[in-house]
């Protein structure tokens, strides 16, 4: 997501759009809408991102894709409308699937505590994994301080973007802070809180979190351009490259680097896939009535988080945000490494949009909120272009 406001808050033209080929014709669509599509990602680009790739899905299954800008600045290459992005915090989804599936086959219950499965793990400096229970994990209310390693400034970027963190010493660096709040009485965008959720689902099953994700999500959903890295640096091709903004003309490009959660968040994916993934989720696919409701049951976020989800809620790893032509829609935004992508489908799994950008604008809180605003005006449209909302 915002990587706890994607962590670049702290230091808080190119090639015309196209159509890609699998474009349907403008005339076999709802007035107006690939216009509009491509009116979004041209505003996305007009705040001087690098490169842009959207992707929507009507209800009928008719697909529209508009790229703009460049893959590589200097070279004029074209963004790709099938290129690899790091999912970063939209695999947030993909852990909370897999958590549910496990409660749905009765192997663990939202209401076990962290001590129960992870002894000893969340104590020290009034952290207690007693009264903190999966659930609380899952939604970002169990007060877990969020401490993980980051880049501030392009020396920090190139000193540390080769580091491998392991799940046990991210989760020491937060039990040196005092919890944010008691569990249940708050709420705070923790990353922490989902490297821990790995470490359930590794001692629940035997088997790493990612290799569960692919078994369970993955393959049945058919993401075949979906893929963990580990701790590669690198991403498979074709992608555009991903640049970052420290400070006044401090443009770094940022798309080598390892993941600092790898064992949960080192996905790579397309805006095809993403599309499928959230569609497949909202329909009913990935899971039993019952958890897909529990998933669904949401709470609100942060006043700070809420700047850039206006009016947003937060459920069990998925996100639901207003619609302007009523009702709501779900998803998780992902953003590191330069790459900020949002996405949404409607209640129903019928309508969803992705757009991914290569170039993240954390300079300031000024252009990281233009930037967030921006994206979130291109999912609405696309969302909204086919009749009222449905949650």
């Amino acid at each position: 997501m915002v990587s706890t406001l994607r962590k670049r808050l702290t230091v808080a033209m190119g090639v015309a759009a196209l159509l890609a080929a699998d474009v349907a014709p403008a005339a076999a669509r709802p007035a107006g809408s690939v216009e509009g599509l491509r009116r979004d990602v041209e505003a996305v680009r007009a705040l001087g991102v690098s490169g842009v790739q959207a992707r929507v899905v009507a209800a009928d299954g008719r697909r529209s894709v508009v790229v703009s800008g460049t893959a590589e600045l200097g070279t004029g290459r074209p963004v790709p409308s099938e290129g690899f992005f790091r999912m970063a915090s939209t695999s947030k989804t993909l852990v909370a699937v897999v958590v549910l599936q496990l409660v749905a086959e009765g192997r663990l219950s939202l209401d076990d505590s962290v001590e129960r499965w992870l002894p000893g793990v969340v104590r020290g400096n009034g952290n207690d994994g007693g009264r903190i229970i999966l659930r609380q994990l899952l939604q970002h209310t169990g007060g877990i301080h969020d401490d993980l390693p980051g880049y501030t400034t392009p020396g920090e970027y190139y000193r540390q973007r080769y580091d491998v963190h392991e799940p046990e010493e991210l989760v020491a660096r937060a039990m040196a802070h005092a919890p944010d709040f008691p569990p249940g009485e708050g709420w705070a965008y923790s990353n922490t809180g989902y490297v821990l959720l790995g470490m359930v689902v590794q001692k629940v099953t035997g088997r790493g979190a990612h290799e569960e994700i692919r078994d369970r999500v993955v393959r049945p959903v058919g993401l075949d351009r979906t893929r963990w890295l580990g701790t590669s640096p690198t991403l498979p091709r074709p992608h555009a490259r991903a640049y970052q903004f420290f400070g006044p003309g401090s443009r770094v490009d940022v798309t080598d680097q390892v993941t600092v959660d790898y064992g949960n968040l080192s996905w790579v994916t397309t805006t095809r896939d993403e599309n499928r993934l959230f569609r497949a989720l909202l329909s009913g696919r990935l899971l039993p009535a019952r958890q897909l409701a529990e998933m669904k049951r949401t709470v609100p976020v942060s006043a700070e988080v809420e700047r850039m989800w206006p009016g947003g809620r937060y459920g069990l790893g998925l996100v639901e945000r207003p619609l302007s032509c009523g009702g709501s829609y779900w998803g998780h935004e992902g953003g590191d490494g330069g790459y900020i992508t949002l996405n949404g489908v409607t209640g129903d799994g019928r309508r969803s949009a992705v757009v991914s950008m290569s170039e993240a604008r954390g300079d300031s809180l000024e252009h990281v909120l233009e930037q967030e605003d921006a994206a979130s005006a291109l999912i609405d449209h696309a969302l909204c272009a086919g009749g009222s909302g449905a949650s």
